[in-house]
C-alpha cells in the first residue's frame, strides 16, 4: 500500500485532508502506514522463503537464507 492509496482512502471517508493544519500531518501518518506495510510484505515474504527451506538440500536451503536475507536489507 503506496502513501497515495492511504490518502486517497483517507478523502473516500470524508477525513478533511484539505484543512491547512491536517494537510501535512495526514500526508506524513500516511507514509508511516505506507513504510510499515511495506516492511510487513518484506518480512512476510522473507518468512515464506525461509518456510520452504528443506533440509534435503543444503545449497537450496543457503539460497533461500540468502534470498530472504537480501529481502529484509531493502529496508535498511
Amino acid at each position: 500500500m503506496t502513501q497515495d492509496e492511504i490518502i486517497e482512502m483517507a478523502k473516500q471517508v470524508g477525513y478533511p485532508i484539505q484543512h491547512p493544519e491536517w494537510q501535512k500531518a495526514t500526508e506524513e501518518f500516511a507514509a508511516l502506514v505506507a513504510a510499515k506495510a511495506t516492511a510487513s510484505e518484506r518480512e512476510a515474504c522473507a518468512k515464506l522463503l525461509e518456510s520452504r527451506k528443506t533440509g534435503a538440500n543444503e545449497l537450496m536451503d543457503a539460497v533461500r537464507d540468502m534470498e530472504a536475507k537480501a529481502i529484509r536489507a531493502r529496508g535498511e
